[in-house]
């Protein structure tokens, strides 16, 4: 009686019964928590790898994003050199005039510097005898001045270009004179303008730096620049509209493909990827070929009495198709091959059970295949959605964010301001800073897009294994 009891008590629902050799849950865990030094010595060349290359750019994007750093100041210290060009925006910026001009002024020394330096700049020794002899000490208010003086010598040259060439080392001037450090440069502008407002002299100053210096101001002109909102509309509208083509398109053929002949449906496949494996600027030239003044699309358009021009850059609206299509179709190669991976992974028992009930093709798209590809729905979304941020070389290859400026788009913006510009002066700091914004706005949508589509409820363990 007392063996049956026990043995009732052990067969009652909930009762946990374990053999000698069956560990604990907890045991379990502690043991599937454990990190072998085996694993993490396989992981650390992908740990490297991923600072170097991943988590490096970024800061360094961040720290040079908080910097005014070009390409005239370079990576390393500056120097203060007050240019004619920086007086006058000095002046339009309300400088005193009579210290623009003070400043401005050069002034002709003859001591035994400037006499070395004439020796040095290959003046005939003789001419320079006599400069010393006679006018050893004096100062000239300019040039001028000091030829019409250097005329009375004898042995003056007799050409004026030969005259003026030996005038040249006497001459002093504040103007793109390098001085290496602040005090330097101060001393040098108080000398000329001693009477200068303190306010003004560290103006000049620091206006005069021609090295990289620790600011915000990258963002604040961001913020204040009208061109920004329209860069800003534009990525908007191409990434949204681009992004819609890329995955209904690519869904559309991942499921015609699927309900298709194995053999056609491979044809179709490797036909569709070739957007994707051909190399960029050759796929580029492929749609200028097709889309530009003599090109397929303005023949046609002529053939059939419609407007034949140059359809890449010609209008605004024929500017925005050409780059949503020239992106899409390599998204959609992208999101073809994933989501027809994605249906074949899907129990065909489920479609043949779904045929005996009498479902149609669209019934079972929609009640059976949609909502299993959830998951690489949201996958193919983030990453299409961050690659269309970044992306920027098709557009400045086909229409180089024209007509004007009316297809650029924030990558191409960044790029442009601190890789490659028409001025020449690549601004580094202001480019980092738009970067910086891409990446934060990357970050955001991507947390967003994982809160959409409840990325936990798809990672997490399945409930009937709970």
């Amino acid at each position: 009686m007392a063996d049956n009891a026990s043995r009732k008590r052990d067969n009652r629902p909930g009762a946990l019964t374990r053999s000698a050799g069956t560990a604990a849950p907890s045991d379990q865990r502690e043991r599937r928590s454990r990190v072998s030094p085996l694993g993490t010595l396989m992981l650390t060349p992908t740990l490297i790898f991923v600072g170097i290359f991943f988590l490096a750019p970024i800061v360094l994007t961040a720290i040079f994003s908080f910097t005014n750093m070009t390409s005239s100041t370079g990576i390393s210290g500056g120097a203060y050199v007050i240019t004619p060009n920086g007086l006058r925006e000095l002046a339009a910026d309300g400088i005193d005039p009579a210290v623009v001009a003070e400043l401005a002024r050069s002034t002709v020394v003859v001591d035994k510097e400037s006499l070395a330096a004439a020796r040095a700049a290959g003046v005939d020794a003789g001419f320079l005898d006599e400069i010393e002899e006679q006018l050893s000490g004096q100062q000239f208010v300019d040039e001028r001045a000091f030829e019409r003086e250097l005329k009375t010598l004898p042995g003056r040259p007799r050409r004026i270009r030969e005259l003026k060439l030996a005038a040249e080392p006497f001459s002093r001037s504040i103007l793109n004179t390098r001085f290496q450090t602040r005090d330097e440069a101060s001393r040098a502008i108080t000398t000329l303008a001693p009477e200068i407002d303190p306010a003004d002299l560290d103006r000049i100053v620091n206006a005069s730096y021609t090295g990289w210096v620790w600011t915000t101001a990258n963002f604040e002109k961001l913020k204040n620049e009208r061109e920004t909102v329209r860069v800003l509309l534009n990525t908007a509208f191409y990434v949204s509209v681009t992004l819609a083509f890329s995955v209904f398109f690519a869904l559309y053929l991942a499921f015609a493909i699927f309900y298709m002949p194995p053999r056609m449906g491979l044809f179709f496949s490797a036909l569709w990827l070739l957007p994707k494996i051909t190399p960029v600027v050759l796929y580029t030239l492929m749609w200028k070929a097709f889309t530009w003044d003599n090109g397929l699309v303005a023949t046609l358009a002529e053939q059939f009495g419609l407007p034949s021009f140059n359809y890449m850059k010609g209008s605004v609206p024929s500017a925005w198709t050409i780059v949503i299509l020239v992106n899409g179709f390599i998204g959609v190669s992208l999101g073809m091959i994933l989501f027809s991976s994605a249906l074949r992974a899907i129990p065909m028992q489920q479609l043949w059970a779904s045929e005996v009930d009498g479902a149609s093709r669209w019934q079972q798209v929609r009640y059976i295949l949609l909502p299993q590809m959830r998951w690489p729905i949201m996958f193919y979304t983030c990453y299409q959605t961050l690659s269309l941020i970044g992306s920027y070389e098709q557009i400045w290859l086909t229409t180089n964010g024209g007509p004007g400026n009316t297809t650029t788009v924030w990558s191409l913006e960044a790029f442009r301001t601190a890789l490659f510009n028409y001025s020449g002066n690549l601004q580094y700091g202001l480019g980092a800073a738009m970067a910086l914004v891409l990446v934060t706005g990357g970050l955001v949508l991507s947390i967003t897009f994982l809160r959409i589509f409840r990325f936990r409820e798809l990672v997490q363990k399945p409930k009937i294994e709970a």
